[in-house]
């Protein structure tokens, strides 16, 4: 008998393509009623609550109950990396109209990842955070300097708190679409906020794509010395 993990089953959980699409539509980090899961995945609600209850049972997703409704997300970072690595090495996806051409074209540029930043500009931030020495990268995980201290107090983070959740505190995220890091972890997602907060970046509806705002590209050219955002 064997004592390995069994990821045949995890393989065969994602083989079936609607539940696939309701994974990644889950990458936003959000919650989602299973309607609105099953309008992204072009299926009944009914079939999407049946997968649904499947991620659930195997630790995918997790769902809240509010009034007449039933919310999911994932159930937590660990199930969006596990996810982001796979689509990191899976083929790309098929290009057939101009529209899908252009999604797919935001996407890359900026989006989310579960709950912090991904795409092209994610990793540019988090190379510029490694070449001015705020970061430092060793076996997965970031370390921020004394340099980087007080450049993330200038930009209003507070590390005492984010040290203080309870969760891997600033990994490196494989990015699927960059084939490189981005940062994750509690910093990434304390970043992402502040970010919104400051006008920098907005989302884009029920989507992963985030748009830069004209305050956003002052900011991040001011801030990080990125120029030529779009």
């Amino acid at each position: 008998m064997s004592v390995n993990p069994k990821i045949v089953e995890l393989t065969a959980l994602l083989l079936e393509e609607s539940r696939s699409t309701i994974l990644v539509a889950l990458m936003d980090g959000k919650f989602h009623t299973a309607s609105e899961l099953a309008h992204m995945a072009n299926i009944k609600p009914q079939t999407a609550s049946f997968h649904l209850a499947k991620l659930a049972e195997n630790n995918f997703v997790i769902s809240e109950k509010h009034g007449r409704f039933r919310y999911y997300r994932l159930a937590n970072e660990e199930a969006a990396n596990t996810l982001e690595i796979l689509m990191s090495i899976s083929p790309p996806p098929e290009v057939r109209s101009l529209k899908q051409s252009s999604q797919l074209k935001r996407l890359k540029n900026a989006r989310t990842c579960y709950d912090h930043l991904a795409g092209s500009l994610g990793v540019q931030l988090t190379n510029i955070m490694q070449e001015s020495g705020y970061l430092k990268m060793n076996n997965g995980q970031f370390t921020i300097t004394a340099k980087g201290e007080n450049f993330f107090e200038k930009l209003g983070i507070d590390l005492v708190n984010v040290s203080k959740k309870r969760r891997s505190f600033s990994h490196a995220c494989l990015d699927w679409s960059e084939r490189t890091h981005h940062l994750g972890g509690a910093l990434g997602n304390c970043l992402f906020e502040r970010y919104l907060e400051l006008g920098w970046i907005e989302t884009k509806g029920k989507t992963r794509e985030i748009v830069i705002t004209a305050l956003g590209k002052s900011g991040f050219k001011d801030f990080f010395g990125l120029e030529n955002l779009t």
